[in-house]
């Protein structure tokens, strides 16, 4: 096992490629696409699924030899509970895991800034390009349940993908069925609230929308939004670990 310090630094790094890649394509998707302030359009929601789970597979690809590539700390805590993964790297992990996020979701903020600020100059509506809102902002938790499935269903996949006594494919291999596992949660999840199954993906980009001065940011502007991306995913991915492994591992064959 790698050390602490090299985990954490390749869970940073592959964690800022998966915002890098999906933060970007959303900016490119919302400043870019010709429609009103908000509207997704240039390719639109499909745009942003494939890309996000390209993103998925990169960051992996990125960390994967050195830590594992969780990228995602209910990934973290999930394997923790169910697959002896160390408790004391879970919070090194996911403390680097928010970092990494709040990194890529910054540089792309960067890149971008003449852009958002043609296109919102206030930065009032467009927080949304690198965190996650629910559907309906008169009810913030009725993404919830859309949340937990979602992540429930995406470690429920990827235990059952990379378990050894399962039909697990070559580690090669792996990073682009995890990749290919995000993108069909997002073409089935994604609307209530926006599609984050990663308290990372979500809580890291947030803070730097706050540091960044975006408005109407779900952290600091009242509407307490933001805690449906951070709780339910890890929920979630309990839960998701938990079904795989007392409905079908125990009936796998121990060798």
């Amino acid at each position: 096992m790698s050390s602490l310090w090299a985990a954490c630094v390749a869970e940073f790094f592959g964690t800022m490629v998966l915002l890098l890649i999906g933060s970007g394509v959303v900016a490119m998707t919302v400043l870019f696409g010709g429609g009103h302030p908000g509207e997704v359009v240039n390719g639109g929601y499909t745009n942003i699924t494939l890309a996000w789970g390209l993103a998925v597979t990169m960051g992996v690809y990125v960390s994967g030899k050195i830590s594992g590539g969780h990228l995602n700390p209910a990934v973290t805590l999930a394997l923790a509970i169910f697959r002896q993964f160390p408790w004391p790297r879970v919070a090194p992990y996911m403390v680097s895991q928010i970092l990494g996020a709040f990194t890529g979701a910054g540089l792309v903020f960067l890149t971008y800034r003449p852009a958002f600020l043609k296109f919102d100059p206030a930065l009032e509506r467009t927080a949304g390009v690198f965190a996650t809102f629910p559907l309906f902002r008169d009810a913030p938790a009725v993404g919830f349940l859309d949340q937990v499935l979602g992540t429930a269903l995406l470690l429920f996949l990827v235990l059952a993908i990379t378990d050894e006594r399962n039909q697990a494919p070559l580690a090669n291999l792996t990073p682009m069925l995890v990749g290919l596992i995000v993108v069909a949660i997002g073409m089935s999840f994604g609307a209530l609230h926006g599609y984050a199954i990663n308290p990372a993906r979500d809580l890291g980009p947030r803070l730097m929308t706050v540091v960044a001065g975006f408005q109407n940011n779900g952290l600091t502007d009242g509407s307490g939004v933001f805690w449906v991306p951070v709780v339910a995913p890890l929920l979630g991915g309990v839960l998701g670990a938990a079904a795989y492994d007392l409905g079908l591992r125990r009936y796998l064959p121990a060798d």
